[in-house]
């Protein structure tokens, strides 16, 4: 079982939130499981962290069994791309202000669709609505 992150998992862990002891059981039952997954979008956002450096990243991965995935096949651009092109026409519509999504999300939600078979996210409703058959990982 591949298991894919969101940033916002180890965002979480590494500042500390309330939440932090639950998803880092959560980290280690899925690593148990089978390999987690590290896109590199997710990667790259990882080190807008306040208190990241890129060796303090590789020291979490590695001890944490984390594995970056770099290469992404065609299939997963054009999947990302067809999600936020919805994504955007629903905005377009839209009368609410609802929080203004970039790229990177439909990226990452495309990694885990097509290379995991599920993805650990603190962002359950925004990957329910634009990825619904993809499963995601409770965190409870």
């Amino acid at each position: 079982m591949r298991t894919a992150l969101d940033t916002n998992i180890l965002s979480a862990i590494w500042s500390n939130e309330p939440s932090a002891r639950q998803i880092a059981k959560c980290l280690s039952a899925a690593n148990r499981d089978g390999a987690i997954l590290l896109s590199a979008f997710a990667y790259a956002e990882s080190l807008a962290h306040p208190h990241a450096t890129t060796k303090f990243i590789q020291e979490f991965l590695h001890a944490s069994g984390i594995k970056v995935e770099y290469a992404f096949p065609q299939n997963l651009w054009s999947l990302a791309g067809e999600r936020f092109a919805q994504y955007a026409d629903r905005r377009r519509t839209a009368t609410s202000n609802q929080p203004r999504r970039i790229l990177a999300d439909f990226l990452l939600g495309a990694h885990a669709l097509v290379q995991a078979d599920r993805l650990m996210t603190l962002d359950t409703a925004f990957y329910e609505r634009n990825f619904p058959e993809l499963a995601l990982y409770p965190i409870a």
